[in-house]
């Protein structure tokens, strides 16, 4: 079973670095999609039109399984992999973190690069309020309207939140379970001759 609680970040903080001249400005953001990080990233660009660069990372799921690294047009390795570094670091998932870049006319180097990245991550960070949140799975049980009351029994003793209900002589519900507990309620499920359970989805 693998741990179910993840962290993420309760809102959307802002971070700085200064370095001769050069102006890291880093800007996180929980999200839940790849949808979400593409429309996030379209707005800052606008808005920070006239920065020299937009590097970033992210990660998303609650088992951290996908990722995304940006140097945008800086040397290799020296922006989104600082940036990554750090939402590991905080052993964060479901964040966008971007670090806009106005270049200041020296060049930092590959170490500066990489500390000035870093700074400003970890800046944001530390100024975000870090959350804890848990992950469901969602099932679907299906049933005849005889076995209702025993269904909604269960439903209740461990209150299930509950959508997609369809009630007839043939009845569907879907529900959410915290994944800790999934196999106490669907063992209890079970034990109701004649249900099916289906499962869905873990969010």
């Amino acid at each position: 079973m693998f741990d179910d609680i993840y962290k993420t970040l309760d809102g959307n903080v802002q971070g700085l670095y200064k370095e001769k001249g050069s102006k890291f400005i880093a800007l996180a953001f929980p999200v839940a999609t790849e949808e979400n990080v593409k429309q996030l990233l379209l707005n800052i660009k606008k808005e920070y039109f006239d920065a020299r660069h937009h590097c970033y990372a992210y990660i998303l799921g609650y088992n951290k399984s996908a990722y995304r690294i940006n140097d945008d047009g800086e040397p290799s390795g020296t922006a989104g992999k600082p940036i990554y570094g750090q939402l590991l670091s905080y052993d964060l998932t479901n964040v966008l973190l971007v670090v806009v870049r106005y270049f200041g006319g020296t060049k930092l180097g590959v170490s500066g690069l990489i500390k000035a990245y870093k700074t400003a991550a970890k800046d944001a960070l530390e100024n975000a309020t870090i959350v804890e949140k848990n992950v469901y799975s969602i099932y679907r049980i299906d049933f005849e309207y005889a076995q209702m009351n025993d269904v909604m029994q269960i439903m209740k003793d461990n209150d299930l939140e509950q959508s997609n209900c369809h009630f007839d002589l043939n009845c569907s519900i879907e529900f959410s379970v915290r994944c800790s507990r999934s196999d106490k309620v669907c063992n209890a499920f079970n034990k109701i001759q004649g249900v099916k359970l289906t499962y869905l989805r873990n969010s």
